[in-house]
């Protein structure tokens, strides 16, 4: 018996089986092409985009709200954009803008934004990691995260199991990322970093942290903290993803401390700074591992009377309004992006995958935000 195809039928026949075929051996060779093995993932909660791509607002340093104004004006000011927000974050503009891209200078039409309707911390986040906006998470609250996340997702991978670690000057990760069921290592406010033998300086930074003065409080640590803790343990156990999680530029400013907002992410850009010159230094990360920063939420603007920009939440204007930057070795050297388009914190789960090969999947019901393209190399 002779079967007869037309040309139309043979047409479709090799789409149904070339596409998938060819597809995944794209896939495949695109992934043996990636260099990164590791992700760093650092956040500055509640860090505005005005002061990343701007510098220090003049007009909220003339205001009520920062106290040593002469202090300010010399260690941040300056005559031009260029020159004052580079005073503020060295390293984001001399390594990062000249090595990595940095998404979100709205001034230029270049636009990141959260997607999630609450605009604050707990919802950011879970945008962040998870890949979608869940109205179910809609507190700051102690609230048990029941959505996959990226990083327990990692956690799963062969060769990655025991290789994820976070660290958060904010106590709530912990439900964030719901370590209950994830298994993933999360060190976070005032907890002790307890592992099967903690070395010398994790006992001495274990014993810093209840000794010192809690100045964000009892549920919030304060940053230098976090990042020694997290360093020392990269340091010991070379873990392949790391996120350090910063919490006091968001304390600052909702506390009307201008100047300490502008001081603590002066200090931050410095932590990521010897953050990756250690990465750089180290034969286990040197050009194997990206560095993704970014932040939660926006907050409110300033007009240097009012107090909307130490505010954020549904019910202040711009707090949607967020950034983000890349630097690794998969990533172009664009420098800051000036094509007018939005991202969207909900890309940067499937985005973090994509730069180790892999494709993230949701909790069951929920699709995942498409990976940002042009942070990857053609």
């Amino acid at each position: 018996m002779k079967i007869l195809i037309n040309t139309a039928m043979l047409r479709s026949l090799l789409r149904l089986v070339l596409i998938p075929i060819l597809g995944f051996s794209f896939f495949q060779a695109f992934s043996q092409d990636l260099k990164t093995k590791n992700l760093v993932i650092v956040t500055l909660d509640g860090f505005r985009w005005e002061e990343v791509f701007r510098g220090s607002d003049s007009a909220l340093v003339e205001s009520k709200f920062t106290e040593g104004k002469n202090e300010i004006r010399l260690k941040f000011g300056a005559s031009t954009v260029s020159e004052r927000r580079k005073k503020l974050l060295p390293f984001f503009w001399s390594e990062l803008v000249s090595k990595g891209q940095i998404y979100g200078n709205r001034d230029l039409g270049n636009m990141d934004e959260i997607s999630n309707p609450y605009y604050f911390s707990y919802p950011g986040y879970n945008e962040i990691f998870t890949g979608f906006p869940d109205p179910r998470i809609n507190t700051n609250g102690a609230l048990l995260n029941p959505n996959k996340n990226v990083l327990e997702f990692f956690n799963e991978q062969k060769g990655m199991e025991g290789k994820v670690a976070v660290f958060s000057s904010w106590e709530r990760f912990p439900q964030i990322f719901n370590i209950s069921r994830s298994k993933i290592l999360v060190n976070s406010g005032y907890k002790d970093l307890e592992l099967p033998k903690n070395s010398a300086r994790i006992q001495l930074l274990n014993k810093i942290q209840h000794e010192g003065p809690k100045l964000l409080g009892d549920s919030t640590r304060l940053d230098f903290l976090t990042y020694e803790m997290g360093m020392n343990y990269m340091d010991e156990f070379k873990p392949r993803i790391l996120y350090f999680s910063f919490d006091e530029t968001d304390d600052f400013a909702h506390e009307g401390h201008y100047d300490w907002y502008l001081k603590a992410a002066h200090t931050e850009d410095d932590f990521i700074r010897m953050l990756w010159e250690k990465i750089q230094s180290n034969p286990f990360y040197k050009d194997k591992t990206t560095l993704i920063l970014t932040c939660d939420h926006g907050r409110g603007k300033g007009d240097g009377t009012g107090d909307r920009w130490t505010d954020h939440g549904k019910g202040t204007p711009a707090s949607n309004q967020t950034w983000f930057a890349i630097l690794g070795p998969d990533t172009p050297n664009s420098g800051e992006m000036k094509i007018s388009s939005t991202t969207y914190h909900k890309q940067l789960a499937q985005t973090m995958a994509k730069f180790l090969g892999l494709d993230f999947k949701a909790s069951a019901g929920h699709e995942v935000g498409e990976a940002i393209s042009s942070v990857l190399k053609n």
